[in-house]
């Protein structure tokens, strides 16, 4: 199954979002780009990919560890970015040294797990809003990212580390969003 680690937003933060980007959403090229769903709206700590079967109960047993090990933290939405002409996000705030060390031990839980992990990237907290559709005229986020720029949602405490299942669309029809799935939550500091 394809899995990752994440930090979920609270509903309210979610709600405070989507309102946000409905005002994004009426920017010029908007209509170009591929919008993700409120219900794929996380922080991925770690991406573990295709992860066999018989690899979960260690993966688990390792993510609880980590999880144990570190407290609650504060963190809100804030600001954006963009990769390259590719990606538009929302960026973090607040306790990005604990996400840090949090994102850092889920990933090295799935490597001690055997979950092939492949090269290692500093990591970058961001909440992925939009992406480009492939093959079409390059739509400019600058902008997108710059109306974002000043954006602030309530702050919240992360109190828990999740493992999300991510269901990639199968039916071939164009615009269907992956469905993601939280899997299991280990508290944080328990």
């Amino acid at each position: 199954m394809r899995l990752f680690a994440a930090v979920l937003p609270p509903p309210a933060v979610i709600d405070e979002l989507a309102a946000e980007t409905a005002a994004l959403r009426r920017l010029p090229g908007a209509e170009r780009l591929r919008w993700t769903g409120h219900a794929g709206w996380h922080f991925t700590l770690a991406f573990y990919g295709e992860v066999a079967d018989d690899l979960l109960p260690e993966l688990h047993t390792r993510l609880a560890r980590a999880a144990h090990r570190h407290g609650p933290f504060p963190l809100r939405v804030s600001g954006g970015g963009r990769f390259d002409h590719k990606v538009l996000w929302a960026g973090a705030a607040g306790g990005l040294d604990p996400m840090r060390h949090l994102a850092d031990s889920a990933a090295a839980a799935a490597r001690r797990a055997g979950v092939d992990m492949g090269e290692h990237r500093r990591y970058t907290p961001h909440l992925t809003l939009a992406r480009s559709r492939g093959g079409e005229a390059r739509v400019d986020l600058v902008p997108f990212s710059e109306a974002l720029a000043e954006y602030e949602s309530e702050e919240w405490s992360v109190t828990e580390l999740a493992l999300v299942r991510s269901n990639l669309p199968a039916s071939g029809v164009p615009g269907e969003q992956p469905r993601y799935e939280t899997v299991t939550s280990w508290p944080l500091g328990h």
